[in-house]
């Protein structure tokens, strides 16, 4: 039976490592490689799947802690996340710091020791971009936080194509746009609801710096942004009517409910959008893959 104690260990390295945005990012990486093989299944084995998966599972992890630590003021005066372990004080934050960047050298090493040193450094520049570029830079300074530093959540598709690949092709700079871009509306669908958090750690998010309304409108641009390269990514890789068709209708939807949104009062709707984008982008990635083995 598991002490209290171990569970609350555990509970707290979940919370630290923040395994919901783990599983994301390697639907993306995963998919990614799927998509590489060009149906050829010959070019996959389960150790490259694996040790791929797994680097790019503790780089993304590391980088969470480091983020967990730089953050642990304006976490203690957010409700969303004023229960974290650092703002409770049940962890010291050297230790989550030393944590953050120990995951980080351990998943460079395994990447080029297992994989390949392309993979190795596109899984290293995802952790530098999200610690460094994002969470020390722009998070506290710019409006256009998450439009820069979200590119951080892109690199999952280049780490997956390299890879399977050992290089990157306009597909997988495509895919790496397709998720640049998907982040802004993502993100800010979510900073809506949590507005006042915000407020009240003053992170410019852009509701807080510009309101609600420009940022519903923000989120209509970037959609009509978004659903041409998800079909221009469609004629780059050789995509058939499957994809298209679901590119299509998921964007298609989610440009409804911002829509909708942007003439809702208040922010009803916003989580609603926030959870599609979500199903949004596994359901794309999971068509590009059917594509291509059908």
């Amino acid at each position: 039976m598991i002490s209290r104690r171990l569970q609350r260990f555990l509970k707290d390295l979940t919370l630290l490592v923040k395994p919901g945005i783990i599983r994301l990012l390697l639907i993306t990486c995963g998919c990614s490689m799927l998509v590489a093989t060009g149906g050829d299944w010959r070019l996959l084995s389960w150790p490259l799947v694996g040790w791929t998966l797994l680097g790019l599972a503790l780089s993304s992890a590391g980088a969470n802690c480091v983020n967990m630590w730089f953050d642990r003021d304006i976490d203690a005066v957010m409700h969303r996340t004023q229960y974290r372990p650092l703002p409770q004080q049940r962890w010291r934050p050297m230790t989550v710091l030393l944590l953050g960047l120990g995951l980080g050298i351990v998943a460079h090493v395994l990447l080029w020791w297992q994989v390949n040193a392309l993979t190795a450094w596109l899984a290293t520049s995802g952790y530098l971009f999200y610690v460094v570029i994002y969470t020390f830079w722009l998070k506290r300074r710019t409006v256009q936080n998450i439009v820069i530093g979200g590119a951080a959540g892109a690199f999952p598709p280049l780490v997956g194509w390299a890879a399977v690949q050992g290089e990157l092709s306009l597909v997988a700079w495509s895919l790496f746009w397709v998720i640049f871009l998907w982040t802004p509306p993502h993100f800010w669908a979510l900073a809506l609801v949590k507005n006042a958090d915000y407020t009240r750690a003053k992170v410019p998010m852009l509701p807080v710096v510009c309101g609600e309304v420009e940022t519903k409108r923000q989120m209509v641009w970037y959609l009509l942004i978004l659903i041409p390269v998800t079909l221009g990514l469609g004629v780059f890789a050789g995509f058939g009517p499957l994809y298209f068709t679901a590119a299509l209708g998921l964007g298609g939807w989610w440009l409804y409910l911002a829509v909708r949104l942007l003439y809702a009062p208040g922010v009803t709707g916003a989580m609603a959008k926030f959870r599609y984008s979500i199903v949004y982008l596994a359901a794309l990635f999971a068509a590009m893959v059917v594509d291509t083995f059908i």
